[in-house]
């Protein structure tokens, strides 16, 4: 609830009328001003409820449609926009989707690159899932995989984790979050060999790092840049580690130069980091 944004609560209290599965409605009834009309329905009617909600404005109301999340990842807006014609205005409000709710509990596993693919073939084939998951292990793109297991689909995501497991090291940190941000919110870090998909279900969310994801003090981090990657030998300059006899002040020149080359990105670092804070 405390990741619901002040535009969102808004947003609720200026509707009329409320769309939304029954389990997302009695999360927010009660920021619900009084009178509201709601519509609730149950799991698989996503473009049911989309069409009820753009019946609803063409009569005139002010409908609030919502959705887990961000209404625009894996949510109502596809569906709502699809329906919808020019003569509705639909405002999207962003909201905080899994795959940040778990990425700030887990540390900071987004920090470069990154992909979120669902491994439901409810609405997408395997073969495209699959080609997918294998041009992300192949990018070395940071995998967050929504919808990762259900007791009907129990294959997907260890055929997953094998395709990523073709590209990137067992000892690859993989965060798995449960129910982020709610009461009973439940999370730890394993790896890409110790992970045992049979303790994922389709309420969690997989994070699986890159080759250049480290866990830090209990966190899983993925660098901004690649220097972690780097033996710092290999940086340094080849007339600096070989310099011939008197050539002492060449070598400082070309030392300080690196230093304040270092010095100035990492300057510019934390000049990008405060304007983001």
């Amino acid at each position: 609830r405390d990741l619901v944004t002040p535009r969102a609560r808004a947003e609720l209290r200026r509707a009329s009328v409320l769309v939304g599965l029954d389990q997302y409605v009695d999360q927010i009834r009660d920021l619900l001003r009084p009178g509201t009309r709601v519509l609730e329905s149950g799991l698989g009617a996503e473009e049911e409820r989309a069409r009820t909600a753009v019946e609803e404005a063409r009569r005139g109301h002010a409908v609030a449609l919502i959705g887990s999340g961000d209404a625009g990842v894996y949510a109502m807006a596809s569906p709502a926009l699809a329906e919808a014609s020019d003569d509705i205005d639909v405002v999207g409000v962003p909201g905080v989707t899994a795959a940040l709710a778990a990425g700030a509990i887990l540390g900071a596993p987004l920090g470069h690159d990154h992909v979120s693919i669902s491994l439901s073939d409810l609405h997408t084939p395997w073969e495209v899932i699959e080609r997918r998951v294998r041009a992300a292990a192949e990018a070395d793109l940071v995998v967050t995989f929504y919808n990762p297991r259900s007791r009907g689909r129990d294959w997907q995501l260890p055929k997953a984790l094998a395709i990523l497991a073709e590209h990137r090291e067992p000892s690859t940190p993989v965060g798995v979050v449960r129910n982020a941000s709610r009461a009973d919110e439940s999370s730890r870090l394993s790896t890409l060999a110790a992970l045992d998909p049979a303790t994922v279900d389709m309420m969690t969310v997989v994070t699986v790092g890159n080759t250049a994801t480290r866990e830090i003090a209990g966190r899983m981090v993925t660098p901004r840049g690649y220097r972690w990657q780097e033996d710092p030998a290999s940086r340094r300059s080849p007339a600096a580690s070989s310099r011939p006899p008197g050539s002492g002040t060449s070598a400082s020149k070309t030392s300080k130069t690196s230093e304040a080359s270092e010095a100035s990105e990492m300057s510019e670092m934390s000049e990008t980091f405060e304007e983001t804070l």
